[in-house]
């Protein structure tokens, strides 16, 4: 007895006993999320211990290219972990299994909540962006301020142009919907970073800037319509026409998406110093047109039920109706949110807890759709622009572009550049790229965070050979 005794004493001295107060969360902690429309989402918590034991995390989104969201309170109770992510009124609340180094729980945000499994990962990198380029860098970067005299801002933008020449040809990039910064940055992308390297590496400057009320831009971003955005350009024009580096006779714009829509204006307003014009995914249709078309493509492209996509386009044609009419906007607004209110009700997904709390979602989308620049983006209708251009065009889309379909618009371009009498214009639907010019599988917007590549290669050489073919 003695014997065994002491047997079952060494036995239990040479176990490593782990309580779950002396293990450690920090690192990265992965799982997916399973959508209600069948998608799935990557997640990831980047939690971290601090020298006084309290933990912290960040939050990343790699899918939708969001990364860096900071967490609030992060508690570990026995097997229990909370995380809560205000920004986004979200919790996480899971058990955490310590021998498979896996938590179980759920995620919870505005009402709705999903299952969701985190493992440990020591593999977890991030968001992938190998095109993003890095300092430093084989030419000059001068940090620039562009003065909009009549609206009294100041648009904050870099401009760069090679080390080694005298004068050179410019272009200025021009974003498209939406408060976006000089880089265009969106789904962890900058595809006007890429485009701005990529052509200063080849010859040119380049000028890009914080749209007016993003970034370092003074200004109101939300009071703005395209046309205001247009002035920018217009003044961004003087701005190099005044640097001493620039060829004031070869200076151009490069818009994408509705970008493309401003650089128009901006071309026919100013056709003396703009000297030639590229669209990228450009719209060439009537913007009330655009928004049904692309609504029914990407609700497709989702895999929603036919009658849905019925319903829904129903509701926007309703919608849009009633923004283009001279109703008084009181009685216009009224009947915007009961439409969106019926709409939010016939989702049979949504929880009460859901459906509670969405009065705040539904009063936000009506304060879009009743601003200025949606209703004048309706009402926009680009051939009363493209038939007034003659300086020489470049209008690139791509082939899965599900946000400006390439069928109905490039169509329509070449047709009102034909009616301008433009002999000077080259149209190429680019195969397997989506709106942001990346090589995709389908097209659909919820693969623009996934793709690595920020913007096409096939496309970026389209545009320099261009470049140097009406330049030259």
């Amino acid at each position: 007895m003695k014997y065994l005794y002491i047997l079952l004493i060494s036995l239990f001295l040479s176990q490593t006993i782990i309580f779950p107060q002396d293990i450690d969360l920090s690192g990265n902690w992965v799982g997916k999320l399973k959508l209600p429309n069948g998608n799935e989402l990557t997640v990831a918590f980047k939690i971290s211990k601090s020298e006084q034991q309290k933990y912290s995390a960040l939050l990343d989104s790699p899918d939708q290219g969001v990364k860096d969201i900071p967490c609030g309170n992060v508690s570990v109770k026995d097997d229990s972990l909370l995380i809560e992510v205000p920004v986004v009124n979200g919790i996480f609340n899971g058990k955490i299994n310590w021998d498979e180094r896996k938590i179980e729980g759920f995620w919870k945000q505005s009402g709705s909540s999903l299952d969701l499994t985190l493992n440990y990962s020591e593999n977890y990198s991030g968001l992938k962006r190998p095109q993003e380029p890095k300092p430093p860098f084989p030419y000059n970067v001068e940090e620039v301020l562009v003065e909009n005299e009549k609206s009294e801002i100041y648009l904050s933008g870099t401009l760069t142009y090679p080390k080694e020449g005298e004068k050179f040809p410019a272009v200025i990039l021009i974003s498209g919907s939406g408060p976006q910064n000089r880089d265009e940055e969106i789904f962890g992308h900058k595809p006007f970073l890429v485009i701005a390297d990529f052509l200063t590496k080849n010859g040119f400057a380049v000028l890009r800037y914080d749209d007016r009320g993003v970034g370092a831009s003074t200004g109101d971003f939300s009071k703005a319509t395209t046309y205001d955005f247009a002035e920018d350009v217009l003044f961004a024009i003087k701005f190099l026409k005044a640097h001493s580096k620039i060829d004031t006779n070869k200076i151009g714009l490069i818009g994408h998406s509705e970008g493309g829509m401003i650089a128009m204006i901006a071309a026919v307003q100013n056709p003396n110093d703009i000297n030639f014009l590229v669209m990228l995914a450009g719209v060439g249709i009537p913007g009330d047109e655009l928004i049904l078309l692309q609504s029914e493509i990407i609700a497709k492209l989702e895999g929603r039920p036919v009658d849905e996509i019925n319903k829904s386009l129903k509701s926007q044609k309703s919608l849009i109706e009633l923004l283009k009419s001279d109703k008084p906007n009181q009685e216009i607004e009224a009947e915007i949110k009961k439409i969106i209110s019926e709409a939010f009700d016939e989702i049979p997904e949504l929880s009460k807890e859901s459906k509670e709390n969405i009065e705040n979602v539904i009063d936000q989308q009506v304060k879009v759709i009743m601003s200025d620049w949606y209703r004048n983006f309706l009402r926009f209708n680009p051939t009363n622009y493209l038939e007034k251009i003659k300086i020489p065009v470049l209008v690139l889309n791509g082939e899965k572009d599900a946000q400006v379909p390439p069928k109905e618009n490039l169509s329509a371009i070449e047709k009102a550049l034909m009616k301008a009498g433009n002999n000077n214009f080259k149209v190429i639907e680019l195969k397997g790229l989506n709106h942001l010019f990346q090589t995709a599988e389908t097209g659909a917007i919820s693969e623009y965070g996934k793709i690595e590549e920020t913007f096409s290669k096939t496309a970026l050489e389209e545009i320099l050979n261009w470049l140097n073919t009406v330049l030259n």
